[in-house]
């Protein structure tokens, strides 16, 4: 995979992240736009990467600070007041889309671990997201756990599930509600 690289999200990459951002979601109803997905950007822009493969434009993701057990609403941009005081704590991956050239070669699992890695270097507790349009059992394959508890706004839709997967399987983790080591057993 030397034709392969995760890089940081830059200023040109925003038409290649929208149109996929588009094709992605628009048929489900989850697509958010460039503003909003600029937002997310702008929150926390050390976790927010590119895949280029090939020399091309192979997907992204967006992930910020944002509380445990809590997500961004689709509708509004973020106005960054939500992550304040949640460094350390929990890393929400927002969004992450493969490009259709690239699909079923191992590149969303490689994106979600350059992801974990940097959330763990950056002392983040854990990874949560909400898993939509049936994408429940690829996250849980990848160590997610649901929790059915936590309901997203109603902007992810009726089937949306919130997961979280603790960043530190070292240490239980009594805020997650689950302990990394019985999750493993």
């Amino acid at each position: 995979m030397n034709d392969t690289r995760i890089r940081p999200l830059r200023e040109e990459d925003w038409d290649d992240v929208v149109a996929l951002e588009e094709r992605a979601y628009a048929a489900s109803g989850l697509s958010e736009g460039r503003e909003a997905l600029r937002s997310r950007h702008r929150a926390s822009p050390s976790t927010c990467f590119v895949l280029e493969h090939a020399g091309g434009f192979g997907g992204y993701v967006l992930a910020l600070p944002y509380p445990l057990f809590r997500c961004p609403d689709l509708s509004p941009a973020e106005e960054g007041a939500a992550q304040e005081g949640t460094r350390g704590s929990n890393l929400h991956l927002h969004d992450l889309a493969i490009a259709e050239r690239v699909r079923g070669r191992g590149m969303a699992r490689r994106m979600v671990r350059h992801l974990e890695e940097t959330g763990r270097a950056a002392r983040y507790r854990s990874l949560g997201l909400v898993a939509v349009c049936g994408s429940e059992t690829l996250w849980s394959r990848l160590g997610y756990r649901a929790r059915p508890e936590v309901a997203p706004p109603a902007s992810y839709g009726t089937e949306a599930v919130y997961m979280v997967k603790p960043l530190r399987p070292a240490a239980d983790d009594p805020a997650l509600g689950f302990s990394p080591r019985a999750e493993a057993s």
